[in-house]
């Protein structure tokens, strides 16, 4: 199989090792171990179960453990999806939540696999055309009222603002307790029609945080089931603006994974679901689309989504009445996207022109995105025609220093990696050499 793939053995290990690393498992492989396979040797769990997804993947079929020559050790792979095949409705919906977060004791003898390809955008399309759920009040057990709802939002809201400032592997644990708070008020109160409504929209945007958190520690298929049980809700809720940023979030990921099509795919999905009574949220719906076109080197539609992005930006009339969820787009927001955009268009000057405005617009608040905005703009001024070292290197250190010590982002040391890696010509220069014995640590290198 790895002659009709191509591979050497160590290009098997290495693709292991990503795979379980996408995954969120731990264990990694020697690059020969693989040599030990070839010769009879059988691999301890979750190998076997990692081989043949990969190979199945690569070779587009699947591979059983009888072709490979080993015994089912009774560790599961199963896809993303599994399990959230639910009707639309509030049961449904309630199940999917169910489902998706409390699914963390079958973790040791089960992973779930990233979809890709046309498994990402099918959940999306499906959210699409499902009819709106019908009556979602319930009848079962003590009276809940709005204003229980009202503080439920203010916790969820309350999380969102904490991420911002701990990241995401400090603040998973609490979002999923209040998930867990929310679903139970699902399943045993009762409540009227628009309180059951106002309840999935909670659920909802809990699971949309959830997966963003996933997501930005690198937790790639626990961002997908959170996410897909997240559309159920907003179905159930009857609010398309929760659903298609939802999806706004899935396109971000999909670029991540190099699913460029998709991201694309998912990012207009989006912006054609949504009504756009929201110039906030429409906004954020412009920022994804130019993100999935700016990594698939569109330059036109990139920045006429981008122009779409700033102009809804300056329409700020209160009567829209913008959900709480977008309170983070704003002005240094959207130029530091806009930023990320022109770095992967290697548009050097007008990426550096946003990315300063951004980190000028925050203020002197150690965030993640702080953190983000310094590597993408030290990366502009060492891709330059002539570099500019001692800049590079003085942005790469505030964001290896606010990752180190105050924000956990995966995402985000991705780019301090990416950053590094640029640095590479020049490594033997004293302080480039400094800077990347700063952030070995932070990066693993």
């Amino acid at each position: 199989m790895l002659a009709e793939v191509g591979w050497q053995p160590e290009q098997l290990a290495r693709r292991l090792n990503e795979c379980a690393e996408r995954h969120g498992r731990a264990e990694r492989l020697h690059l020969k171990t693989p040599y030990k396979w070839k010769k009879g040797d059988v691999p301890r769990s979750p190998w076997p179960a990692l081989v043949t997804a990969v190979l199945s993947e690569q070779l587009q079929r699947e591979i059983s453990f009888d072709e490979l020559g080993w015994p089912d050790d009774g560790f599961e792979a199963a896809p993303a999806s599994v399990g959230l095949d639910l009707p639309w409705s509030s049961a449904g919906a309630l199940q999917a939540a169910e489902v998706v977060n409390e699914s963390e004791g079958m973790m040791h003898r089960r992973m779930f696999l990233t979809l890709i390809g046309t498994a990402v955008t099918a959940p999306a399309h499906e959210w699409l055309i499902a009819p709106q759920a019908k009556d979602v009040a319930s009848t079962t057990g003590r009276p809940l009222s709005g204003e229980v709802v009202d503080h439920l939002d203010a916790v969820t809201a309350s999380l969102r603002r904490m991420d911002d400032h701990l990241g995401s592997g400090q603040t998973l644990g609490l979002v999923r307790q209040h998930l867990s708070t929310v679903v139970e008020a699902l399943r045993e109160r009762s409540y009227t029609d628009s309180v059951g409504r106002r309840l999935h929209a909670t659920a909802g945007e809990l699971l949309r945080l959830a997966g963003w958190l996933s997501f930005d520690n690198g937790h790639h298929t626990q961002a997908q089931r959170f996410w897909i049980a997240g559309l159920y809700q907003a179905n159930a809720a009857a609010d398309r603006g929760l659903g298609a940023n939802i999806l706004g979030f899935m396109s971000c990921q999909a670029k991540d994974l190099g699913q460029l099509r998709q991201s694309v795919t998912l990012a207009e999905t989006a912006r054609a679901s949504y009504p756009a009574t929201s110039p906030k949220v429409a906004a954020i719906l412009d920022l994804r689309a130019a993100e999935a076109y700016a990594n698939s080197r569109s330059v036109t539609d990139t920045r006429r989504a981008l122009d779409n992005a700033f102009g809804r930006l300056t329409d700020s009339r209160p009567e829209h009445g913008d959900p709480d969820w977008s309170y983070w787009i704003n002005e240094a927001q959207a130029n530091a996207q806009a930023g990320y955009c022109y770095v992967k268009l290697e548009d050097w000057p007008r990426a550096r022109d946003h990315l300063r405005t951004a980190l000028r617009l925050q203020g002197n608040e150690y965030t993640r995105e702080g953190a983000l905005r310094n590597a993408l703009l030290a990366t502009t001024y060492v891709q330059q025609e002539h570099p500019e070292l001692d800049k590079a290197l003085a942005l790469g250190g505030q964001a290896v220093q606010t990752l180190t010590g105050q924000v956990n982002s995966a995402r985000c040391i991705k780019h301090v990696r990416n950053l590094v890696g640029a640095l590479a010509p020049y490594q033997r220069t004293p302080a480039v050499r400094q800077f990347r014995q700063d952030a070995r640590d932070l990066i693993s290198i």
